[in-house]
């Protein structure tokens, strides 16, 4: 276990050492997606170098290679969220498409007409539409739990929602626009005393958090590998083996089957059955030493010091006139949405940019949670391993400067 400090990785992130509008780079974008360390980035490049050839199909040494490196990845994600078996890893091009999976594949088969589905005002567009498009075709029911005066998941109206029975709840682990992080485990617990199926989103969670899937028990628990240091087109589906096992495919071709004939077609085990045609090999050799990088450092370390960046970023915050901050502020993995008093949050991240400081601006592709809290979007600022005190002076001076040009 090697001593965790922003110093000890400055050099793993070059893209960081960079001027952008001739002012040093401030990179506070990490909930949109994380740069990758340089062993990650090594990683890919070796593979095309070396090892390239597809996975599982071949007779020769470089499939063998890219075939022991892509299952090993397997067992790797499976050790890093607890899973029972590396057979309840799925290989996704990202949270969006393991949500649509499992809404495709067990929703349609497990959902009818007055079914209900429990989501939360907090969620992702992508833990939203797929939802919809199921409820349309079967007459199931969305339910969707609001939020307290604190802008936190509201247990009390969850527990009357539970009363309806329902077959599904489907909850962010945590908020992509607030950062709060959400009581999941009991909201699993209360999902399972009325036989509902769960499944989490972690996309903003697992870089941040420690997941334990057999601890939290939950049926299902996706997440992307961009948001962990991995590469783009990365995603995992955790789901128990028994549900895996009973889903029919969610799309058809090559490796997800045993046999084929035009008379019918037996379908692969799993994972397999759920990984239609060439996987990114490349992107989950990568996703595999993405999270090598980040286990080799002691958690608690890493957790503390994005706690501590993000509550001197936020203390710097409140300090400056004219500023609204969002969400819950206690239990949170390093997000600040705010809004500048009377200006336009897209103003505000275009002025920011031209200071060197990267921010996310808009919805946040969570439309449903800004017409909840009254606003049109908001500038988001969110903080990763590899911030440091300075990166925050920096983003409070820049934006002070903001503030004073808009006058």
């Amino acid at each position: 276990m090697n001593t965790f400090t922003p110093e000890t990785i400055a050099n793993s992130f070059s893209i960081l050492d960079q001027r952008i509008n001739e002012q040093p780079l401030v990179y506070l974008d990490n909930a949109a997606t994380t740069q990758k360390p340089q062993c990650v980035v090594d990683a890919v490049k070796h593979y095309y170098e070396h090892n390239n050839a597809n996975v599982h199909r071949g007779a020769h040494h470089l499939s063998d290679l890219a075939t022991a490196q892509f299952e090993t990845a397997r067992e790797t994600v499976a050790h890093f969220i607890n899973a029972n078996s590396s057979k309840e890893i799925i290989w996704t091009k990202g949270t969006t498409e393991a949500i649509n999976l499992v809404a495709q594949s067990w929703g349609m088969t497990n959902l009818s007409e007055g079914d209900v589905i429990i989501l939360s005002q907090l969620e992702h567009h992508a833990n939203i539409v797929p939802w919809q498009l199921v409820a349309e075709k079967t007459g199931a029911i969305i339910k969707v739990v609001g939020l307290t005066q604190q802008q936190i998941f509201d247990l009390e109206e969850y527990k009357q929602l539970l009363a309806l029975k329902p077959k599904l709840v489907a909850v962010s682990h945590v908020s992509n626009v607030l950062g709060n992080i959400q009581p999941v485990k009991e909201i699993i617990e209360l999902a399972k005393s009325v036989n509902a199926t769960v499944l989490i989103d972690g996309a903003q969670a697992v870089a941040h958090v420690p997941v334990d899937v057999q601890a939290l028990d939950c049926d299902f628990y996706v997440f992307s590998g961009h948001k962990l240091y991995a590469p783009t087109g990365t995603g995992v589906l955790y789901g128990k083996a028994a549900l895996l096992s009973a889903m029919p495919p969610y799309q058809a071709g090559g490796e997800m089957i045993e046999h084929v004939s035009f008379s019918g077609t037996r379908f692969n085990e799993i994972p397999f059955k759920f990984e239609a045609g060439t996987p990114n090999i490349a992107g989950v050799i990568g996703l595999s030493q993405a999270l090598k990088f980040l286990t080799q450092f002691n958690r608690q370390d890493i957790i503390n010091h994005e706690d501590h960046i993000y509550r001197y970023a936020l203390a710097q915050l409140q300090q400056l006139a004219g500023i609204e901050i969002y969400g819950d502020t206690k239990h949170n993995v390093g997000v600040i949405s705010f809004n500048v008093t009377d200006e336009h949050h897209s103003d505000i991240g275009v002025l920011m940019d031209q200071k060197g400081i990267a921010l996310r601006t808009g919805h946040h592709c969570a439309m449903p949670l800004m017409a909840y809290m009254g606003v049109n979007g908001t500038v988001r600022a969110s903080f990763s391993l590899y911030n440091t005190i300075e990166d925050v002076d920096r983003f409070i001076q820049a934006l002070k400067e903001v503030k004073e040009f808009l006058g």
